[in-house]
């Protein structure tokens, strides 16, 4: 998503707010459900095919011909790779391996404390005791969800990917300062799906050849859900939230991602805590919100 000018912040309106917290953690749901029945890169290769050419046709009913010049158009490109691309290529390795949807979610819920962090370290910006406080008690919560049994979490390989998809995110955030103020985020989703698909197709060809698919009929529904809800509908509900909040509405609600994905991985997948991990969960939450929150999000109804 591309960053937007400083506005008046005002409430956050409570339905899209509540909606965009569940499509957000509802994506750490069918990732592991659809890597069941289609290739890690192939799955996602199809996602963002079908996204790329919604968003392109909404682009272009709802915000007119392309109005981004070149230059802007190539970093929006650099960094939809990054973000989408590599990424979610990690995460859903990470998946396939056996990493547990909540763990993931907690992981990715660190992001935007890991991000102050970078910029701190890369921008020289200012670092708050409370987002290093805050990132602290994160990884604490982390370690305790996580705990003693590595190969019950998918092994050091998931791990290791989990890790490197939540610090390949917190670059690609750190690229969209790149990319400047402005950027329609319509054509630049449009343009971030359009340039991922490629890539993730080659992949999935070259290390997953023509029989990636086991299960056609769930792997579409997989695949529908994905582009659908969490690409498209994702994307229109966090312009909303922008609108009325400000560039940080989404970040502002990430502390509620892991326990609303914690209880949609119970339903859906089977996934249960013990009550080691429910306290982990406790503590993560807490960090990620003491991190990502000057104040809490006023939600309106």
């Amino acid at each position: 998503m591309t960053d937007v000018r400083a506005r008046p912040v005002g409430p956050l309106p409570l339905v899209p707010a509540a909606a965009f917290v569940l499509v957000w953690s509802s994506g750490y749901i069918s990732g592991p459900y659809g890597v069941q029945y289609v290739a890690p890169f192939t799955l996602l290769a199809l996602r963002f095919g079908v996204a790329a050419t919604l968003a392109l046709l909404l682009a272009r009913l709802l915000r007119g011909p392309l109005r981004i010049d070149r230059g802007t158009a190539g970093r929006i490109a650099l960094t939809g790779i990054v973000m989408n691309a590599v990424q979610f290529g990690a995460m859903y390795l990470a998946f396939d391996a056996g990493l547990g949807a909540t763990l993931a979610s907690l992981l990715h819920a660190l992001t935007p404390v890991l991000t102050a962090v970078l910029a701190a370290v890369f921008l020289k910006e200012a670092l708050s005791r409370r987002q290093l406080f805050g990132l602290v008690i994160g990884v604490t919560g982390v370690l305790i969800v996580l705990g003693p049994d590595v190969e019950a979490a998918g092994g050091p390989v998931a791990i290791g990917l989990a890790v490197f998809s939540a610090i390949t995110l917190s670059l690609g955030t750190l690229g969209q300062r790149w990319i400047g103020h402005g950027p329609d985020p319509i054509w630049s989703a449009a343009i971030q799906f359009s340039v991922s698909a490629p890539p993730l197709a080659v992949l999935a060809l070259a290390l997953e050849g023509t029989h990636a698919v086991t299960d056609p009929v769930r792997g579409g529904v997989a695949v529908v859900f994905l582009a659908i809800i969490n690409s498209i509908v994702g994307l229109l509900l966090l312009g909303a939230l922008v609108r009325r909040g400000g560039a940080g509405a989404g970040s502002s609600l990430f502390f509620l991602s892991p326990p609303v994905t914690a209880v949609l991985a119970w339903l859906v997948l089977g996934e249960t805590l013990g009550p080691l991990e429910l306290v982990g969960l406790v503590v993560a939450v807490v960090g990620v919100a003491l991190g990502t929150r000057s104040a809490p999000p006023r939600l309106a109804a």
